[in-house]
């Protein structure tokens, strides 16, 4: 009895967060969420970029590039501790069944990489997301930067029972196994969140496709997810229109209120579903 009171606390503890929006530090918030709660996290943690200089097109006008002041640290050591810290934290916060995805480009994902294997993760994959409408290096001083890699990992090596939606995932590769490589535009369109003044609200706004393959592979109905970085809060918007629970943490108090309006303007779950199940 004394067991199933505490289960049920527990249960109620998680309940607190479901579905909302926390405009939150996220190591603050973190430390507050129960232990294996969460069935699913998806991690767009700042890159770090370490930009020097402005950059220009060749016809002299300047690139609206990432210079957010939530992307610079001191420090290589300074990022590292601060990537350990919120990892340390989803680890204990993930279920035993529970996956995690980082999302980085060539600038962290390989020190966050680190990271989690001393930490214990047990990576399943690295995914290459393939831009197809990448930004150009206009200087032409090497490649043009046209991927980024997302880490997939379960708890630790022992962790067993982890979801994988293997036969959904073939039917959105026309019945083929799908691979590593992920062929996806970045967010442009009517689908880029912009201002007033028609300026872009987040700089490294992620697709809603490249997200509806991280959820739908990884995770079932009723699941909850939590996105520690919620940005513009694409993870909560696709997880509400496929019928996943959310919680999503985010400090900037501009970005909280875009998420808090995408997610009122979604449509009822039937609603929603009835009009796009061709795409799912």
């Amino acid at each position: 009895m004394k067991r199933l009171s505490k289960n049920m606390e527990k249960k109620k503890d998680i309940n607190k967060f479901v579905n909302k929006v926390f405009c939150e530090d996220s190591l603050k918030k973190l430390k507050e969420i129960p232990d294996n709660s969460v069935d699913l996290i998806f991690a767009d943690p700042p890159y770090n970029l370490q930009l020097k200089n402005e950059l220009w097109r060749p016809n002299q006008t300047k690139v609206d590039a990432v210079n957010d002041e939530w992307d610079k640290y001191e420090s290589f050591e300074a990022y590292d501790k601060f990537c350990e810290k919120w990892l340390k934290e989803c680890q204990r916060i993930l279920k035993e069944t529970g996956t995690i995805w980082v999302i980085g480009t060539y600038h962290n994902i390989f020190r966050i990489g680190k990271i989690m294997q001393d930490l214990g993760f047990w990576i399943l994959n690295d995914i290459t997301w393939v831009k197809t409408n990448p930004m150009p290096n206009f200087r032409g001083v090497r490649f043009t930067n046209a991927t980024e890699t997302l880490i997939w990992a379960k708890k630790n090596e022992q962790a067993k029972g982890y979801t994988f939606n293997y036969q959904l995932m073939k039917k959105f590769n026309n019945g083929k196994q799908m691979r590593s490589d992920w062929y996806i535009p970045i967010c442009n369109g009517k689908e880029r969140i912009k201002d007033k003044e028609g300026k872009k609200v987040h700089s490294t706004q992620k697709p809603e496709k490249l997200l509806k393959y991280v959820i739908l592979s990884s995770s079932k109905e009723g699941d909850i997810i939590l996105d520690p970085f919620a940005g513009t809060g694409t993870t909560g918007a696709v997880a509400k229109k496929y019928g996943r629970k959310w919680i999503l943490i985010e400090m900037d108090k501009n970005y909280c209120k875009v998420i808090e309006d995408r997610l009122n303007s979604i449509q009822d779950r039937q609603e929603w579903l009835a009009e796009h199940q061709k795409t799912i």
